[in-house]
């Protein structure tokens, strides 16, 4: 990544995941600048990676070549105004991470015209093993794609999507995502539990099996479902397991949850924008 000056409105925990990650990559700390009202906040964020605080988001949009919008949604006008002028005169590639707000609202709010690349990164961006979905306005040029794409890599895998729409299901999947996993391991761990095993084994095997489910899914070139056959031996326990997850409607049931989470994701981005 080239040593761009890089500014984050906001010090939350995934604008400070991904200055950890910047900064154990070697991204120079002092090319780097979070702005917050929260004072704590910024003297943490400060002691531990060594970068640049203030409290004047406005200031800090004049100075960066790359301006992460790193607030909550129902604060993002607020934010996007307040700094519209400053980001209008030096021009850099905005990055928001807030769920919901779509390009054109972003866009509208800080006045037209600027690059603006929104992305849908997930919570396990906080251990540097996210998985975010990222689309580009017609402004953003590739050099500045680069450099957002290195950014986000900091902190786990990206894919850019052709049309923004697609965001609403990558927030489905893999924004959501994660939840879908903890309900199964909760589950898992329950039926361990009443399978005979103590709590503290049933959560150890159940999150260790996870692990190594998705290391292999990582790992190997076939498919979910290849893999998933080769674990299966006819007429043993996996068969019998999985044929239970067949006729209660699994498959079905995550296509339905996907589907709601998508349509939810629309409804919010239409909130939010107004």
């Amino acid at each position: 990544m080239n040593t761009q000056y890089i500014g984050f409105i906001g010090g939350g925990n995934m604008a400070s995941s991904l200055i950890g990650g910047l900064v154990s990559n070697g991204y120079p700390a002092d090319k780097i600048t979070v702005s917050d009202l929260n004072t704590d906040k910024l003297s943490y964020l400060s002691n531990t990676f060594g970068i640049n605080t203030t409290q004047d988001s406005s200031a800090l949009a004049a100075s960066v070549d790359v301006l992460v919008l790193a607030v909550k949604p129902q604060n993002m006008q607020k934010v996007a105004e307040g700094a519209s002028a400053a980001a209008k005169e030096k021009r850099p590639v905005l990055v928001s991470i807030a769920a919901g707000i779509r390009v054109d609202a972003l866009d509208r709010w800080f006045g037209g015209a600027l690059p603006i690349v929104r992305c849908m990164p997930n919570t396990p961006a906080l251990v540097k093993t996210g998985a975010t979905g990222l689309y580009a306005n017609a402004q953003v040029s590739e050099p500045q794609k680069d450099l957002v794409e290195s950014l986000l890599r900091a902190v786990g895998v990206t894919v850019w999507v052709k049309e923004e729409a697609e965001l609403d299901a990558v927030t489905a999947l893999s924004g959501s995502g994660p939840a879908y996993f903890f309900l199964m391991m909760e589950a898992l761990e329950m039926a361990g539990i009443e399978a005979g095993l103590d709590q503290k084994t049933a959560q150890l095997l159940t999150q260790e099996t996870a692990l190594g489910a998705a290391k292999m899914a990582l790992e190997s070139s076939e498919s979910a479902g290849v893999l998933r056959q080769r674990v299966t031996s006819p007429g043993g326990t996996t068969e019998r397991a999985l044929g239970v997850m067949e006729e209660r409607g699994l498959k079905a049931t995550f296509r339905e949850a996907v589907l709601a989470a998508k349509e939810r994701s629309i409804e919010l981005s239409d909130e939010l924008g107004s």
